[in-house]
């Protein structure tokens, strides 16, 4: 009864702003919403069936490249770029459509010679497309048990959009849980939230913002309460919930408009050409994850830019532009589905995923009118992962000098029957054919450990796991073996590095333009310093000044910082020094 009375005058309360809904509304913030905020915040809060207490067990958030059972869309304006999604998207999983009339939506998909083969559709209001910031979040017990639902209070005051993941959990038969009662009450929004699969989560400093006593929270929250929050329903682990600054040209400040994570230690961000738009404070954003935090693994992220075009009139967001991106990507299993623009600018963006990603299948949809509502196709996407998941866990291997050890490779496989087995696939390039290496478990735990046989100097390995659950269920990493892998190279000494103790790898990128890593290594840990000197032999940065450890690492700069020219890494040691050359370029 509570909920019943709550919810009416919730509706009542809003009626004026449902009267503009028919036309749809953006993702940022009416004027109209925001004198509507004070009693959708207090009325939320019992508008729900959801659990609203912490699971009294660990969870941990899904990865957007894991498997998933279903793709969710809200049927509404845009069809033609929704239509697209729908035929793209049902050749790797269900395609969950909804929507107010499945009538209506079944004649438009079959008119336009879209099929239904693996579509559903769920029939509900709503208040808009934007499915990615209301939709909710998979997470499972224990790694990789029981299949569970978890949803925050919306940051819009639309109370259709955001009781749709309760509809989707019942049709489900998932057990849901929300944030949305003291003290757990949490504001937040799917595009401004990212998550490893290991207990890292990125965000923009919005989610602090929003739940420090300023507009939704229904009480003001401290940074540590949030992350408290996170951790206790979604597995996010103490530490590792990162928060950016704001964007001062996006006006949403969601994250997902310029940065993704392809795997668990690689960031693909955008870029502008030096001093654009929000390029500045990606590339200080960048610099402070890349400064105060490693992977999961331990080591440093990778880093990929890709670029963030001028709209078609050649202006960018800070001249009124559109917020073109290609970062605002959905992963549908093999599949990405790409926001398009123009062709000059998307191959480019085409050519870096593939790079990236491969294997996947890069399915380009134009998102040239949806995107001047600041969002693409993750902004009206979100999934939900398979019930048994088999989890594979991996760090790549690194190219190498070794060409007398075996190459051991390591993983974290996870399945809630067990694993029966997993294996190492590999083939030395030029081979087509891969071969076997079989994996064990180390000491009946999850991880599991394969040796590849060591190749001589010059040689390129590709490689993915195997495995296979006691239930029957295989799984591959990455996603897209044997069309996508893992490589590495086994490299030639040269003459350079035999003679040095510190050896610096080839800089990259190079010539350089924003965030540029260093690849130094060391067989023990030694005491130098790693410095960049300008053209004219002065000391411009101190990249590092210690205790080297043993093994690879990588040290950053951020080329932005410097005039274009020519600089000089110089990595010194017990009295000796290697040198390296690097192109700083700016347009």
């Amino acid at each position: 009864m509570r909920k019943i009375l709550c919810s009416g005058i919730l509706l009542f309360t809003l009626l004026p702003l449902f009267a503009q809904i028919q036309s749809d509304l953006p993702k940022w913030t009416t004027p109209e919403e925001k004198s509507a905020i004070p009693a959708y915040a207090s009325s939320r809060a019992y508008a729900t069936d959801a659990i609203t207490v912490p699971p009294g067990f660990p969870v941990r958030t899904m990865a957007e490249w894991e498997e998933i059972q279903a793709l969710f869309i809200t049927w509404r304006t845009f069809p033609g770029i929704l239509r697209q999604i729908v035929k793209e998207a049902q050749t790797e999983c269900l395609v969950v459509i909804i929507c107010s009339d499945s009538s209506a939506v079944k004649s438009n998909l079959t008119t336009n010679n879209i099929p239904l083969t693996n579509v559903k559709f769920l029939q509900k209001n709503s208040n808009t497309i934007w499915m990615r910031d209301y939709g909710g979040n998979t997470i499972y017990k224990n790694q990789v048990e029981d299949l569970l639902f978890v949803d925050w209070i919306y940051n819009r005051p639309r109370p259709l959009d955001d009781v749709i993941p309760e509809a989707i959990a019942t049709d489900f038969g998932i057990p849901h849980y929300a944030t949305t009662q003291l003290p757990y009450d949490l504001v937040h929004t799917g595009g401004n939230f990212m998550s490893d699969g290991m207990g890292t989560a990125f965000s923009s400093k919005l989610v602090l913002n929003e739940n420090m006593g300023s507009g939704y929270s229904l009480s003001p929250k401290t940074a540590a309460q949030i992350d408290t929050i996170m951790h206790e329903f979604m597995g996010i682990d103490y530490g590792r919930y990162i928060k950016m600054d704001v964007l001062p040209y996006d006006g949403i400040h969601h994250i997902d408009m310029h940065m993704k994570l392809t795997d668990e230690q690689t960031l693909l961000v955008g870029e502008y050409p030096t001093g654009i738009a929000d390029g500045p404070q990606i590339n200080t954003n960048l610099q402070y994850v890349m400064s105060n935090f490693n992977s999961p693994f331990g080591t440093p992220y990778k880093v990929v830019r890709i670029p963030m075009p001028p709209d078609a009139g050649n202006a960018y967001p800070n001249n009124g532009g559109d917020y073109r991106t290609y970062a605002n990507f959905t992963f549908v299993n093999k599949k990405i589905l790409l926001p398009i623009y123009e062709e000059k600018y998307d191959t480019t963006a085409i050519r870096i995923l593939q790079e990236t990603l491969p294997g996947y299948q890069i399915a380009g949809i134009y998102c040239n009118d949806i995107i001047q509502q600041s969002g693409a196709l993750h902004c009206i996407t979100h999934s939900l992962g398979v019930s048994e998941p088999l989890l594979i866990t991996h760090q790549s291997l690194e190219d190498t000098y070794n060409t007398t050890n075996p190459y051991q490779v390591v993983a974290s496989i996870q399945h809630q029957s067990g694993i029966a087995n997993a294996t190492v696939m590999y083939r030395v390039q030029p081979s087509p054919n891969f071969q076997a290496a079989p994996m064990t478990q180390v000491f009946g735990g999850t991880e599991w450990v394969g040796d590849i046989p060591a190749q001589p100097s010059g040689s390129k390995i590709e490689y993915f796991i195997s495995a296979n659950a006691n239930s029957g269920k295989s799984q591959v990493r990455p996603i897209t073996a044997p069309t996508g892998f893992y490589d590495f190279e086994v490299k030639t000494l040269s003459a350079m590095d035999i003679l040095t103790e510190g050896k610096m790898h080839p800089v990259y990128p190079n010539p350089a333009t924003a965030m540029t890593a260093v690849p130094v290594s060391f067989s023990n840990a030694t005491e130098g310093k790693l410095e960049l000197f300008n053209l004219v032999g002065q000391k411009v940065l101190t990249l590092f000044e210690g205790k080297f450890p043993s093994g690879n690492q990588r040290f950053f700069f951020n080329a932005a910082e410097f005039p274009s020219g020519i600089y000089f890494l110089s990595l010194q040691t017990n009295d000796k020094a290697v040198t390296q050359k690097v192109m700083i370029m700016h347009e």
